[in-house]
């Protein structure tokens, strides 16, 4: 069995200059479907000056929670 999750990483500006990165994974994962439905994972609870600073930070966390070579830690 596959360990493997289909997960997304985002960055939201919600306010002008204010962006917040988003974890999201599939909660429905059919094989064969081009589309899927996303529910949140984790996000920011504080904003990011800048879009890339926001994307650095989200990428932190997921290696955080699933190692440098994708395997959950």
């Amino acid at each position: 069995m596959s360990l493997s999750r289909n997960v997304a990483l985002t960055v939201h500006e919600l306010e002008a200059g204010e962006f917040y990165w988003v974890l999201m994974e599939a909660v429905d994962d059919t094989p064969g479907e081009t589309s899927h439905v996303y529910m949140p994972l984790e996000a920011a609870q504080d904003p990011y000056a800048t879009y890339s600073n926001a994307l650095v930070a989200g990428v932190a966390v997921l290696r955080r929670l699933f190692g440098p070579d994708g395997k959950p830690a």
